[in-house]
């Protein structure tokens, strides 16, 4: 018969929790097996609770009582430990669907941050600049795709930091055509995320499914400082009377994926979509935290996931028959949730700083620029030196990958003077206004 829980290690660990690492164990403990063994886990029992509390009083208070809406939390630390996990509303009984680490769901806004790191990382800053103007893109076989804003309107020119913070459609499109999707998927399938991602440009908005685990573990690259982790459950496992482990760590802290400097700039420009963009509902008080908001499609998906200095929290929300939730999105009711396990699990914490570098200011580029543009790319860390990247690498090779040259290098075709624009254009081989 499969391994089965003591009824001690039943009572204390959370159900969910318990069964993804039997699952994810070594074989035999889901096989034929005559032997007791001592399993040690990553998982916090004060932490699981205040994560089973918070979702229940979120539902208590402000979902209707006849509701079916399904949630799933996950909390890990920042080397990928999984120290609370929630996979449904109910307690689970073992062996129930497991909406953190089973639900393959589309991940909307949350993915962006992997186009805006796939910048950084290439030389871009948080206060270089970039269209959100309507854009049209060819693709083969399928013909005009054109994006647009959660809210229908257009920005003109504002900073990347604005672009994320309020999570504009059309600036990540840009931003993702402009380096390349093929590095874009690189660097989100380096931090983790290995569901199959999508060949399109809609890449960049969340048009591909993940895990809520998978997400999790993602963002938890960004506070380590730029590297992959995987999320792990089992910390030893021996057969009981021995000392010696048969199996150890199961994950941890793997290789660099972007750099130091990359990874700064990412968790600065998400603590702005907790400060002043679609993430207001998640701020800590003092506690310095970031994170992204994420909608789908008809709103069948909601998603927050953010970080604090201490632990990555990923929150989801939707109907297992992937129904459209009703007035809920990204910065609603999942922000909610994501708030009051944070708020739980920080107390007694003082407030800590995150690692972050805030961007230098640029002057916003002339070019089609309006009074009211001006001033809301200076509120989002614009506005100073002359526009442009002068360190920023040159064009790199493979598929459409293209780093800013500088706001005075003459580009194939005619300069907008403005680096980022000209790189997209010629990543898109275009020089229309439309493209």
């Amino acid at each position: 018969n499969p391994a089965q829980l003591s009824e001690a290690a039943a009572k204390n660990a959370g159900g969910f929790f318990a069964d993804w690492v039997m699952e994810s164990g070594p074989a035999f403990l889901t096989k034929d097996t005559t032997e007791d063994v001592i399993i040690r886990t990553t998982l916090d029992q004060q932490i699981q609770r205040k994560a089973e509390d918070a979702l229940q009083y979120v539902f208590d208070t402000k979902v209707k009582e006849s509701s079916t809406a399904q949630a799933a939390i996950v909390v890990m630390s920042a080397d990928g430990a999984v120290r609370g996990m929630v996979g449904g509303r109910k307690i689970a009984a073992a062996g129930s669907f497991n909406r953190a680490t089973q639900a393959l769901r589309q991940t909307g806004s949350v993915f962006k941050p992997f186009a805006y790191a796939a910048a950084l990382d290439l030389g871009y800053t948080p206060a270089d600049f970039v269209e959100d103007t309507k854009l049209t893109i060819n693709i083969k076989g399928s013909g005009p795709w054109t994006p647009e804003n959660y809210d229908k309107k257009f920005k003109g020119m504002i900073t990347l930091t604005q672009a994320l913070a309020e999570s504009r459609n059309i600036p990540a499109v840009r931003i993702s055509e402009a380096v390349g999707r093929k590095k874009v998927r690189e660097v989100a399938q380096a931090f983790g995320v290995k569901s199959d991602l999508a060949a399109g440009p809609a890449l960049a908005l969340g048009a591909s499914e993940s895990t809520l685990l998978e997400m999790t573990g993602a963002y938890a690259g960004f506070l380590n400082g730029g590297s992959s982790v995987k999320p792990y459950g089992l910390v030893s496992l021996k057969l009981q009377g021995d000392d010696a482990e048969l199996i150890g760590q199961g994950g941890g802290i793997g290789e660099r994926i972007i750099s130091q400097e990359a990874a700064e700039y990412l968790t600065y420009m998400l603590t702005q979509v907790v400060q002043r963009g679609t993430g207001t509902r998640a701020r800590l008080g003092d506690t310095p935290v970031a994170g992204k908001t994420g909608t789908t499609n008809a709103a069948r998906d909601a998603w927050f996931i953010g970080f604090s200095a201490h632990y990555v929290v990923g929150v989801w929300m939707g109907y297992d028959d992937n129904r459209p939730l009703t007035g809920v999105t990204g910065g609603g009711l999942p922000a909610e949730i994501w708030h009051e396990v944070m708020k739980r699990v920080h107390e007694g914490i003082p407030p800590t700083n995150l690692l972050m570098k805030i961007p230098e200011a640029k002057a916003v580029p002339q070019s089609g620029v309006s009074p009211s543009q001006l001033d809301a790319a200076a509120g989002a860390g614009s506005g100073g030196a002359a526009a442009g990247s002068g360190n920023v690498p040159a064009a790199q090779g493979g598929q459409g990958q293209q780093a800013p040259q500088g706001a005075q290098q003459p580009q194939q075709g005619g300069s907008t003077g403005d680096p980022l624009q000209d790189a997209l254009r010629e990543a898109l081989g275009t020089t229309s206004g439309v493209y």
